[in-house]
């Protein structure tokens, strides 16, 4: 049995509790927001290091595991945020999600180009699809990553460092919701099993 068509209950499951989970990814975002707003965009880079640490290793603690997703985006996050305290230059850690989105997007159009669907693993996927089904939201997943790097780029080479990560914390997270809930009739039609049924 494929990654894209575990069994309720196995190990590759997430088991954080939704707000738990949410919270775990939101923090950071809201301590390099504060941070931003109360001193400057280093105090906030180096804030947002260690608030994505923290985060990795209380879910680390919770599940014995990480995900995919989070982890390659804390590596990215300390490697470019590291860059931009030694050097003291901004545009590394606002260059941070052109380059996590990019790689995201490489990785699940470049898997459909071998055949292979790899959303599962990007997300660590709770969803059991039939093989078109993930194929077709891989694809919608793969351009919808490549647009939110475009649009980083747009934003933070065009506007001012505040107006970038209001933007990097209040816009980015509804656009993801937004478009995840689009993506739900396609789910819907493509389930293996009923959402939200028995398990």
């Amino acid at each position: 049995m494929s990654i894209f068509e575990r069994e309720p209950g196995d190990p590759g499951r997430d088991h954080l509790p939704p707000l738990v989970k949410l919270l775990l990814e939101l923090g950071p975002l809201v301590v390099f927001f504060f941070a931003n707003a109360r001193f400057d965009i280093f105090v906030a880079t180096a804030s947002f290091m260690v608030a994505i640490a923290i985060s990795l290793g209380v879910s680390y603690w919770l599940t014995k595991k990480l995900a995919i997703m989070p982890l390659v985006t804390g590596i990215v996050v300390l490697v470019f945020g590291t860059l931009t305290l030694i050097l003291h230059d901004d545009v590394f850690i606002k260059m941070k999600p052109t380059i996590v989105n990019a790689l995201f997007g490489t990785i699940l159009l470049g898997g459909l180009a071998f055949n292979r669907s790899f959303l599962g693993y990007v997300f660590d996927s709770v969803f059991r699809l039939d093989a078109e089904g993930w194929r077709k939201l891989t694809f919608r997943w793969g351009l919808f990553f490549f647009a939110l790097a475009i649009l980083n780029e747009v934003v933070w080479r065009n506007f001012s460092t505040d107006f970038w990560v209001s933007f990097k914390v209040f816009g980015i997270m509804p656009l993801t919701i937004v478009f995840t809930l689009t993506q739900m009739p396609l789910i819907t039609r493509h389930s293996l099993e009923p959402l939200g049924g028995d398990k």
